[in-house]
């Protein structure tokens, strides 16, 4: 009897399509899928699913791994949510092109923008290239678990470009126009997804300097858009400036001129809430008129960690708590927890608006509530240390003082901001039914002190999916969500599907049991760098191009991931 290398058997199949789910047997050969339905030949290795979940692989299209792919051969946290490709070189950030007197120029850009520790890019980086396919070349030679793709970064090239007039946020000349034009279309050639560009206020330089793309002119946006469009690429793009219909106009203008598909940040601002569904509704419009545009959405609310043990606290410019901030957690708890140093620290607490990324959310005590574990990114707004506050007669700096104390030290607290004007999720919930939105945001590999939204995908199973009180979300359609629709969005049309000829990228999914666990601190990077990872139980195996990576949350050994080299095809039947 004929054999396959591996059949996974009685599986309940949701396949990526948005196709009901089915129990079927999946057989797996030279890294696609061969067959779906009843498989009678037998397998090498023959997996038994009875009651299990089995999905395609996911796509996490707004990552920010740039740095960690250089030093890490496991692109974790992502590959322990299922993810089995990862698109970085987001939000115009990025560590190419670059010459060695523009090197500490991009990790400051990294570090301010995404939050990457500086030491740890200083020590993890090694610059064995300059340009582009060189960056790529230097990707392909190192080992990894999940697959790769990456774009092309507006800053990097403006940079390179124009030097320390691209700083200064000056007009590019014709002459540094057509030079960025052809990094970009060199780019796409040797394998970049696409270009992405920020255009962002809040997005600075560690230096406090914003980027240098933030108000790009349009010609130099045309000329590399055109150059993307012509080889085959897609354009991404982070702004603050949605609300203006001109930021729209050109947004759709660079997709057709260019051809190439856009994409662009979604999310609501207590400001203008209802701001997004403009965006989106630009998107419908847009597409209908011929020009492919998407907004990326988050799968829950956006916001920000804080804790003893990260960049943010709600005490952190209290001179007493400044006195001891320094201490290891052990002697800092221990500290904290004397009555008059915790009545130094609550009297003389203060906040600097203007101080770290995000020290503006460290006393909205209405919005900020006790993380747990297993987390509760839905809390009631009775939850907030404002209402606790409230209830037991006490402040709210008294009330988080005390949470912060929890577990030792290690608790944290949750301040959702985007997405969060309505107290609950059912904007998120809206915005993820949006045919011309796409899941992404998830920024893997970024905010490594004070963000952990890497689990977006098990949040869309887990909470939409299964656990959200009201307002569930089938399974089928978010499966093809974060799958199909993802990969996509990115030109991966090989991914993303349990058909026969897709990549065999595959999720088998102990579904009643998946938890997500809280987020914790790791101390794992480059020089000692600190960063929030976080675990999910039930995901059972993950397979990437056949190969298990993952076995009940913990990594097998394996390497199979590859650098995703440009926009990829589904296997014939031929080609099989």
């Amino acid at each position: 009897m004929n054999t396959h290398q591996t059949v996974i058997r009685s599986a309940t199949v949701i396949d990526g399509t948005g196709a009901e789910r089915r129990v079927a047997d999946v057989a797996i050969d030279n890294g696609r899928i061969s067959e779906v339905g009843r498989i009678t030949a037998r397998g090498h290795r023959e997996v038994q699913a009875d009651g299990l979940l089995l999905a395609p692989g996911f796509v996490d299209i707004h990552t920010h791994y740039d740095g960690q792919a250089a030093w890490d051969k496991h692109l974790a946290p992502s590959s322990w949510h299922g993810v089995t490709t990862a698109v970085m070189g987001n939000c115009g950030v990025g560590f190419a092109p670059v010459l060695p007197k523009n090197q500490q120029r991009l990790i400051e850009l990294m570090e301010g923008v995404e939050d990457i520790p500086g030491t740890a890019l200083h020590e993890g980086l090694p610059w064995t290239w300059e340009s582009f396919p060189q960056f790529l070349d230097f990707l392909e030679t190192l080992p990894r678990d999940i697959d790769l793709g990456t774009q092309v970064p507006h800053a990097a090239m403006r940079v390179h470009a124009m030097g320390e007039r691209a700083v200064a946020r000056e007009p590019a000349s014709a002459d540094e126009i057509a030079f960025m034009a052809q990094i970009a279309g060199e780019a796409i050639r040797a394998g970049a997804l696409g270009f992405s560009s920020s255009r962002h206020i809040n997005h600075k330089s560690i230096r406090g300097e914003p980027v240098p793309t933030l108000r790009a002119e349009t010609e130099e946006l045309l000329a590399i858009a055109r150059a993307v469009g012509r080889e085959g690429g897609v354009l991404q793009f982070v702004s603050d400036q949605l609300h203006k219909e001109e930021e729209l106009d050109l947004l759709e203008r660079l997709g057709r001129e260019s051809g190439a598909p856009v994409s662009v940040s979604v999310a609501q601002f207590d400001g203008r809430p209802d701001m997004w569904k403009d965006t989106l509704a630009r998107c419908e419009e847009a597409s209908r008129r011929g020009v492919t545009m998407r907004g990326q959405v988050a799968a829950r609310a956006v916001g920000l960690l804080l804790g003893l043990d990260l960049t943010l606290n709600p005490f952190l410019y209290s001179p007493a708590y400044k006195a001891i901030k320094d201490l290891p957690l052990p002697e800092r708890v221990a500290r904290m927890r004397d009555p008059l140093v915790r009545r130094a620290i609550i009297d003389g607490n203060q906040v600097d608006k203007k101080g770290l990324l995000g020290s503006r959310m460290i006393d909205t005590f209405d919005v900020m509530f006790q993380l747990g574990d297993p987390p509760n990114y839905e809390p009631h707004p009775s939850s907030s240390a404002a209402a606790c506050a409230q209830r037991e007669g006490r402040s709210p700096l008294e009330v988080v003082y005390d949470w912060l104390l929890e577990r030792d030290g290690h608790a944290q607290i949750y301040t959702p901001s985007l997405n969060w004007s309505g107290k609950n999720l059912d904007v998120v919930r809206e915005m993820l039914l949006n045919p011309f939105a796409v899941p992404g945001l998830s920024d893997g590999g970024a905010h490594v002190g004070s963000i952990c939204d890497v689990s977006f995908p098990t949040t869309l199973l887990q909470w939409w999916g299964r656990d959200r009180p009201h307002g569930r979300i089938p399974l089928e359609t978010l499966i093809e969500r974060q799958c199909r629709a993802t990969a996509r969005a990115v030109g991966l049309n090989d991914r993303g599907v349990i058909v026969p000829g897709a990549k065999a990228d595959l999720n088998l999914i102990d579904f009643d049991n998946l938890r997500l666990r809280a987020p914790e601190v790791m101390r794992d990077l480059p020089a000692g760098g600190r960063r929030l990872m976080q675990r999910a139980e039930g995901y059972r195996h993950t397979f990437v191009s056949g190969t298990e990576i993952m076995c009940n949350g913990e990594a097998t050994g394996a390497l199979p991931g590859k650098l995703v080299r440009g926009a990829q095809v589904l296997a014939t039947a031929a080609a099989r």
